[in-house]
C-alpha cells in the first residue's frame, strides 16, 4: 500500500520541497510528452548537475526534482554526458499541478 497520497509533494523540516512522488512524476513527463507543458530542451554536460541547472532556469536548487521527472530520470546520478534533458515551464508546471 502506498503511504502517499497522489501528487503529494514531500518536504523536509523546513517545509521546503524534497521530492515528489512517483505518480506525480509521472504525470509531469507524460504531460511534457504531450506537449501539454512547454519546455526547452538541452544537452546534459559534464559537471552538470540537476539542482545546478534549477538554480539556473527557475532561480533555486530545490526545483531539480520538476527537470528530473520532464525528463524521465529516475535516478539523477546516472546522467549519462550528452543526455538531453528537459527544463519545462515552471509557471505552467506549477499551475496545471497546484504545486
Amino acid at each position: 500500500m502506498n503511504r502517499y497520497k497522489k501528487n503529494d509533494i514531500l518536504t523536509d523540516e523546513f517545509n521546503r520541497p524534497k521530492y515528489a512522488t512517483s505518480d506525480l512524476c509521472s504525470q509531469i513527463y507524460y504531460a511534457c510528452e504531450r506537449g501539454e507543458i512547454p519546455f526547452d530542451e538541452i544537452e546534459f554536460k559534464q559537471g552538470d548537475r540537476l539542482d545546478h541547472l534549477s538554480g539556473k532556469y527557475y532561480g533555486n536548487g530545490l526545483d531539480w526534482w520538476m527537470i528530473a521527472a520532464a525528463s524521465g530520470i529516475s535516478w539523477w546520478l546516472q546522467i549519462n554526458e550528452n543526455t538531453r534533458i528537459k527544463i519545462p515551464n515552471q509557471e505552467v508546471l506549477k499551475a496545471r499541478f497546484n504545486l
